[in-house]
């Protein structure tokens, strides 16, 4: 199993800030492809076949007569690699999770309950078109067969939530994108709630800017690597009309992170603001509302827990609402009412699906503007040369307030700031065709989507995202497509690979210059092997973890996370000049101190200064325990990976990071290399949970086989598959 470091603070999931730089590892072998065979036409039979292809990673490879095989096959393989972790989020998801496992789960049930999830999954579900609605019904019946077909591969204690519905899909999709990417229970009612991680990177290159003529695209999401809503799962889906590979959360239906023969989108997280906390003025049994006092509306809900002999006990939540929305106590004591935007939006699954039908640039912006997907900035690259990066979101139009004001908790007292419209996609940040020639993002703010700048934060209301400051991270993204005229295929690869440590630059000419006659001679022995230090965090880096720990308190800031804060820099960042700052020491004195501090910690943790970053910084998941790579993205590395303190033996493991990697030309055909960096299985049993992260830690990226006769050849085995319409077969 994959190490998880219980007790540890799972807040450093949340770190969202990395870079780049030049990085020596070579690039794939280029292969040639055959084009992919003509899809087959779709025909009236009630009983279709569905065949998946298994390649020797575990990707299932399925090929259906209609949409519904298709999403029948996927629904089948996700169960097959991922059942236990699929079957538990679908029952958590419905608000049951603490009837079939006790009371670790009742705060979730709670909170799905308390905001509507399962009852509106129901009428999210029955506003979907008639053939998206088949669709997530057949991935639904695929789940259920494959359970049937194959007795003792599930866990029993997740069987309960047996059968699936197409309602359980949605309510899972709801759940992940409304009520945990916007409106997350750790940021509305405190810090008792799991944390939402926050991490990505995404490039595309337009054919003036390509050396090959072709356009380049980028996936690259960071998550944790713990079993969760956020795990990653590989799939290439071939329909009637379609064709869709790349990588998604398990549970979804449709394919997030994906490309075809034609084009590809990738995701970044943005934090839109698509969710308000208005703080309440409580009076009597009521609330105060534009100088009255209003009555809550309430209902009582009832909901059960498990109990550890097993037995069931019925609860009752009396829920309040006000005309705001659902009011919850703070675990600060602060009494609060939720409004979230785009409830009134099923359509987020049938948005993406229908982004990766488009035949051309302009339908996919015309699929764009149906503003359906709740969050995350789109970034899109096609083989016609377009390239797009769009700050994404259902966005509430507010007449008043910036990002500060609706972050926090707003006055609930007054009609003034309850919000009911929506910013339609065209008021957004967009950036398209850039004389530039690329795109980026690194959850950094839109501002910098392309550099030199398209647009200014003047140009949008102050609530639409913060001026800064932008991390490091999100720096050397800018920064490495700027430095390169023309970017081939291999050097993208490359480029991709960096763990290079800007944060060094930044603040080591100073720290070396104010320590250069100070005679201590364990000063004296930490400046030289610093010096020597080539700033990436790689396995023999020697001085890395030095580095590390002077950073800590140098760039603290109160509650928030490792290396945020800018207080000991000499200039803070600035977005007159948004790729040189932060940089500097403010005060030398202070910056000695905080290294000889780093001396200590570095020796109690790690034995000696001087100890190589592999030897500590380990990948344990499996069988495998592998000297790793990767660093912190707010100390500047693009090559993320976000440790866990050290367990009782100095060894620590990745918590967060490097996920789902594909870098995509769209030459003809295409050609794309990738990595699932933690396996694309985790039933038990399975050969394909630790059988890519020798490659994370080699630099290696393997091909992603989108040709059918390069599946074949790296078959590991095949499954016909009959799906059977039981509706459409009655009399």
């Amino acid at each position: 199993m994959l190490s998880t470091n219980k007790g540890r603070a799972l807040s450093a999931l949340l770190l969202a800030s990395v870079s780049l730089a030049a990085c020596t590892s070579p690039a794939p072998t280029r292969l040639d492809a055959t084009p992919s065979p003509a899809p087959a036409e779709q025909t009236e039979k009630v009983e279709t076949t569905s065949e998946i292809l298994w390649d020797s990673y575990g990707v299932p490879h399925i090929y259906g007569e209609t949409e519904e095989d298709v999403f029948y096959g996927y629904g089948w393989a996700q169960t097959h690699s991922h059942g236990n972790l699929l079957l538990r989020l679908y029952g958590e998801a419905r608000g049951k999770g603490s009837e079939y496992w006790g009371a670790d789960y009742e705060d979730t049930s709670t909170w799905l309950i308390a905001n509507s999830v399962p009852q509106r999954a129901q009428e999210w579900y029955d506003r979907q078109t008639p053939q998206f609605q088949a669709n997530l019904d057949a991935f639904a019946e695929g789940i259920n067969d494959y359970v049937a077909e194959n007795p003792g591969a599930i866990d029993d204690e997740v069987e309960v939530v047996l059968p699936i519905t197409g309602v359980d899909v949605v309510a899972h999709a709801h759940r992940l994108m409304n009520y945990i990417y916007v409106a997350s229970p750790s940021r509305t009612i405190g810090p008792s709630a799991p944390p939402a991680p926050a991490g990505s990177n995404t490039w595309a290159v337009a054919p003036s800017k390509s050396e090959s003529g072709n356009s380049l695209l980028l996936q690259n999401p960071h998550l944790p690597w713990a079993s969760g809503f956020f795990t990653y799962y590989e799939a290439h889906l071939n329909g009637p009309d379609f064709e869709m590979y790349g990588a998604t959360q398990v549970g979804l239906p449709v394919i997030r992170f994906a490309f075809n023969q034609r084009m590809g989108i990738s995701n970044t997280v943005n934090g839109t603001l698509g969710a308000t906390s208005y703080l309440l003025t409580l009076d009597g049994d009521g609330y105060v509302f534009d100088g009255e006092t209003l009555p809550f509306k309430t209902r009582d809900v009832t909901y059960k827990v498990r109990q550890e002999d097993g037995s069931v006990v019925e609860k009752t939540m009396h829920l309040r609402e006000s005309v705001h929305g659902p009011v919850f106590e703070r675990a600060d004591g602060e009494t609060i009412a939720l409004r979230v935007a785009g409830l009134d939006r099923p359509g987020m699954l049938q948005q993406y699906f229908d982004m990766l039908r488009s035949d051309s640039y302009e339908e996919f912006k015309e699929v764009m503007a149906r503003l359906q997907v709740p969050t995350f900035n789109i970034t899109y690259a096609d083989k016609e040369g377009h390239i797009q990066y769009t700050s994404n979101g259902i966005l509430p139009k507010h007449e008043t307030g910036d990002l500060e004001f609706w972050e926090g908790l707003v006055p609930g007292d007054t009609s003034e700031y309850v919000w009911d419209e929506i910013h339609p996609l065209s008021d957004l940040p967009i950036v398209a065709d850039p004389p530039s020639g690329f795109v980026q993002n690194s959850n950094d703010a839109p501002w910098l989507a392309t550099y030199p700048p398209v647009y200014e934060p003047e140009d949008f209301p102050p609530y639409v995202a913060e001026l800064g400051p932008m991390s490091l991270r999100a720096q050397n993204s800018v920064s490495m497509m700027v430095n390169e005229e023309k970017v081939s295929f291999e050097e993208f690869v490359t480029l991709k690979k960096s763990s290079y440590a800007t944060a060094a630059d930044r603040v080591l000419p100073d720290l070396i210059e104010a320590a250069k006659d100070d005679p201590d001679p364990e000063i004296q022995e930490a400046l030289t092997l610093l010096q020597n230090w080539d700033k990436e965090f790689d396995q023999d880096a020697r001085g890395a973890l030095l580095f590390e720990e002077f950073m800590l308190p140098f760039m603290a800031k109160p509650n928030s996370f490792p290396f945020a804060g800018q207080q000991n820099y000499e200039t803070a960042w600035s977005l007159d000049t948004p790729l040189s700052t932060p940089e500097g020491v403010k005060d030398p004195e202070a910056a000695l101190d905080m290294l000889r501090g780093a001396i200590d910690s570095t020796k109690e943790k790690y034995g000696s200064i001087d100890a190589e970053y592999g030897d500590f910084s380990r990948y344990q998941i499996g069988e495998r325990d592998i000297a790793g790579l990767g660093g912190y993205g707010n100390l500047g590395a693009f090559n993320v990976i976000t440790w866990f303190d050290p367990d009782g033996d100095n060894i620590r493991t990745p918590a967060h990071g490097e996920t789902w990697i594909a870098m995509i030309e769209f030459s003809d055909p295409i050609k794309a290399y990738g990595l699932m960096t933690y396996g694309n299985s985790r039933q038990p049993g399975t050969t394909h949970y630790d059988d890519q992260v020798q490659m994370l830690a080699d630099g290696e990226y393997r091909k992603l086989w989108l040709e059918r006769d390069e599946v074949e050849a790296n078959l590991e085995r095949r499954v016909a598959l009959d799906y059977q319409d039981d509706e459409s077969s009655e009399p």
